[in-house]
């Protein structure tokens, strides 16, 4: 599936994966404030604990969030055409989201505390890096004088995806606030597609692209992870 040097706007394939993720964030909701519990338990097992909504409002909260954030930066920020297979390969990542972390909250009664607080603060940077690196990179890209160079500049001079590395903090917020361990399988899903899959194809298209710029850019910042990996 080619992701990358295709241009559209792809408008079919946005309206499915928007009418998708709609329909993804109403059954997450059903689950963790309708009948949708009982139902989970009753038939999957899965303990329904409901001493404590806060935790399950949180988690809604950033599936919201998470919903319009994607939905702006898909209509508005992405010029890439989109393939017919990402319609449902992308809808199917946020189930892993919406419907994956309701289910990991569903059993949790602890109330929220310290540990919870920093699940927020990991959340909001992880948006503030993905959504607001993308924003940067896209005013910059309107500038004609820019035609043709790569972006090294705001959150992208600290890591050549830093955007990535802004979902992983994000997901690992919503995994945090679960207080579920096994909700940590979803951020080390993420780490393993994007350090292994998306980044290098990405990094081949763009070494493809500009070159010497590229390999500059290569040389002094780190693929992923700010001045790690």
């Amino acid at each position: 599936m080619m992701l990358y040097g295709q241009y559209s706007k792809s408008i079919p394939q946005k309206v499915i994966i928007h009418v998708l993720e709609i329909l993804i964030l109403w059954l997450s909701f059903w689950i963790l404030f309708r009948e949708g519990g009982t139902w989970i338990e009753n038939t999957l097992h899965i303990h329904n604990a409901i001493e404590f909504t806060g935790r399950r409002i949180i988690i809604f909260t950033f599936s919201v969030i998470t919903f319009f954030r994607f939905a702006f930066m898909m209509t508005v920020l992405l010029k890439r055409a989109i393939p017919w297979e990402e319609s449902f390969s992308v809808p199917f990542a946020f189930t892993l989201y919406f419907i994956g972390f309701a289910l990991f909250a569903l059993p949790t009664s602890k109330p929220i505390d310290f540990i919870d607080i920093f699940g927020i603060i990991l959340f909001v940077v992880g948006c503030v890096l993905n959504t607001g690196g993308e924003i940067l990179r896209n005013q910059w890209k309107q500038n004609p004088d820019n035609k043709g160079r790569i972006y090294t500049e705001g959150f992208f001079k600290y890591s050549r995806h830093i955007n990535y590395f802004g979902d992983m903090l994000w997901v690992t917020g919503y995994a945090i606030i679960t207080r579920n361990w096994y909700a940590v399988s979803i951020p080390i899903f993420l780490f393993c597609l994007f350090a292994f899959y998306n980044a290098p194809k990405l990094d081949k298209y763009l070494k493809g692209k500009y070159g010497k710029g590229y390999d500059d850019y290569a040389n002094h910042t780190k693929m992923l992870i700010p001045f790690i990996y």
